[in-house]
């Protein structure tokens, strides 16, 4: 039977497909932009008729249908492997849970520590002549999620990128049991963070400088890489190299400047290397087809030996707060639930392994909290509940606008000192009265 003929045979409604789902179920969105949007409609308009199906998603762009009813959590729970703005609405609703984890044992997860997926339902691509769907933007982990799934079914979105690949990034019809066409929306953008503030030219203004050429970077989520990412695209650097876990503007930006080339890369030369991609509309159409963009599974991605294989890697990451030990805490504020860990710490570790490598770790000194007051993000132990994403053991260099500190061969007086220097003037006299208390200051610190 050819691939088209395959085709037919599988097309249905999403009305249709979603009966395969019953009670109990576990069901799985992939990831970000892969996320459903028929089927997701048509699951929800099921609700009464099901309870506790378990659905897993991440890094959620929109409010997914199956959980904006007021009592969709009497049918449906939602469980994130990394929280977004949605996700954490959605935990806020009580319907919601995290799954903690580093990023790159996600495909392993599924291999060995996971039950088999009920049934998988997320966007692709439409076919191609040799019946592949594309997965597009995410390649992450889902071809290890599609090996244990019981029933996948694809949602053909015309408007997704393809995503030249590494591996496991694409599923051909054989391996499919429907095929949706669905209603083609545009794929779901990401804000690029806005005007970098003071602050973050401020920081900026630090990094850069530390950047060779040559380096090989990796960008966080947020707004302050972003900024640092816009600055190198505007510097004298050449000749940079991308490997990264997530893909964002800033990439775009350094590639249309001229300062990507990937040809001092150790490996995949000359290839823009990434688990999955966010961003705007000129991200996606950049990366659509483009030879020299690569997307790869997030445990070759983010794994520590590959990355130490790369020299001068520069990792960039953003942090909630640090505390005078050192530990980094980027995913939570005490027990109220963020992000997650991500791959911070992996590229943080594998960063340092590199020759010539180097991991930043990048904050504003304080942050306006909801009362209204000036809160200090350099803290003297982190609050209770908080997560140290980064132990002390790992944290390189540390920057704020007042300046970049390396952690790195520095005992707790000399951490608490070095700490301390970076924090907002107003709050480094009390920082230094708890040093006192913790007896991590010496008479002969700076003041």
């Amino acid at each position: 039977m050819s691939y088209q003929e395959l085709y037919k045979q599988k097309l249905t409604t999403a009305e249709e497909a979603v009966k395969v789902i019953k009670s109990g179920d576990w069901v799985d969105y992939t990831w970000a932009s892969s996320h459903p949007v028929a089927l997701d409609k048509a699951l929800a308009a099921r609700q009464d008729e099901l309870f506790d199906v378990k659905v897993r998603g991440g890094v959620s762009m929109w409010m997914p249908e199956i959980c904006k009813a007021e009592d969709a959590g009497e049918h449906f729970s939602w469980h994130s492997w990394h929280c977004s703005g949605v996700d954490r609405k959605i935990m806020a609703k009580g319907m919601g849970y995290f799954s903690p984890m580093r990023y790159s044992e996600l495909p392993r997860f599924y291999r060995e520590h996971l039950d088999p997926v009920d049934v998988v339902m997320m966007q692709t691509t439409p076919m191609d002549e040799h019946g592949n769907f594309n997965f597009g933007l995410n390649c992450s982990h889902l071809g290890d999620m599609l090996s244990r799934a019981k029933c996948i079914i694809v949602e053909i979105n015309e408007n997704m990128p393809w995503v030249n690949g590494l591996t496991a990034t694409e599923i051909n019809i054989r391996d499919v049991a429907m095929v949706v066409e669905g209603d083609n929306p545009p794929i779901a953008q990401l804000p690029g963070g806005g005007e970098a503030t003071d602050v973050d030219i401020a920081v900026a203004n630090l990094v850069v400088p530390m950047i060779p050429d040559g380096a090989c970077l990796q960008l966080g989520i947020g707004g302050m890489p972003n900024a640092i990412g816009a600055m190198i695209a505007q510097s004298d650097l050449k000749d940079l190299s991308v490997h990264t876990e997530m893909y964002v503007d800033a990439f775009v930006a350094m590639a249309e400047a001229g300062k990507i080339t990937g040809r001092n890369k150790a490996i995949d030369k000359g290839r823009q290397v990434f688990a999955f991609a966010a961003g705007s509309k000129q991200l996606y159409d950049y990366i659509n087809r483009n030879p020299e963009i690569m997307a790869a599974p997030v445990e070759y991605t983010n794994d520590v030996h590959v990355v130490s294989q790369i020299d001068n890697f520069i990792s960039i990451n953003n942090a909630i707060d640090m505390d005078l030990f050192g530990q980094v805490n980027a995913e939570s504020a005490g027990t109220k639930h963020i992000s997650g860990t991500g791959g911070q710490l992996d590229f943080a570790m594998g960063a340092y392994m590199s020759k010539g490598g180097k991991s930043f770790i990048c904050m504003s000194s304080t942050v306006m909290g909801k009362d209204g007051v000036l809160k200090s993000r350099i803290v003297p132990t982190l609050t209770p509940g908080s997560i140290a994403t980064d132990p002390r053991s790992c944290t390189h260099y540390i920057v704020t606008e007042y300046g970049a500190v390396n952690m790195k061969g520095l005992n707790t007086w000399q951490r608490a000192e070095a700490a301390i220097s970076l924090a907002h003037p107003m709050f480094r006299e009390e920082l230094i009265s708890q040093a006192e208390k913790m007896n991590i200051w010496r008479r002969s610190n700076k003041k």
